[in-house]
């Protein structure tokens, strides 16, 4: 196994390296990415967040495993992962939409409402992973309704 690779990956490419709201800055670059596909469906987003899901589950777990932690900050693919659910809720992707992706899931990622305390105590790279996959379907239900409602 590759940590040098793993540890990439985890911090997605260096954003859970930033000193301050690590997590936040993850989700932010999930957001810039998602940019792109603004012309696109956002169904895509959650074809992306699940193709990516394996290898965010290897990478979190090698990662914690090395720096034998639970869940160290640092690792942020979890954000990206979730962030990417969220945002494949909207009915069409604009800044509106993104700026209240991004917030609908930093607000679920941080109350983790039921299950997703549960399942944050998963082991390794599943537990890390799989309350911030919760964290984006609670946040692409919230999303789909208000883009049904016409709020963005």
């Amino acid at each position: 196994m590759n940590l040098t690779a793993a540890k990439l990956l985890a911090t997605w490419f260096g954003c859970g390296l930033v000193p301050v709201a690590p997590g936040t800055a993850g989700s932010l670059a999930a957001v810039l990415l998602a940019i792109p596909f603004a012309r696109a469906s956002p169904w895509y987003l959650l074809l992306a967040a699940l193709v990516l899901t394996p290898a965010a589950i290897w990478s979190a777990d090698v990662t914690a495993r090395q720096l034998a932690r639970k869940d160290p900050g640092l690792i942020v693919i979890d954000e990206v992962v979730g962030q990417w659910i969220t945002l494949s809720g909207a009915a069409h992707l604009n800044w509106r939409s993104l700026v209240l992706g991004f917030l609908l899931f930093r607000l679920f990622d941080v109350w983790k409402p039921f299950p997703a305390r549960r399942l944050e105590a998963l082991p390794g790279g599943l537990g890390i992973v799989a309350d911030d996959m919760m964290a984006g379907v609670y946040g692409m239900a919230v999303l789909l309704v208000c883009g049904f409602l016409g709020l963005y």
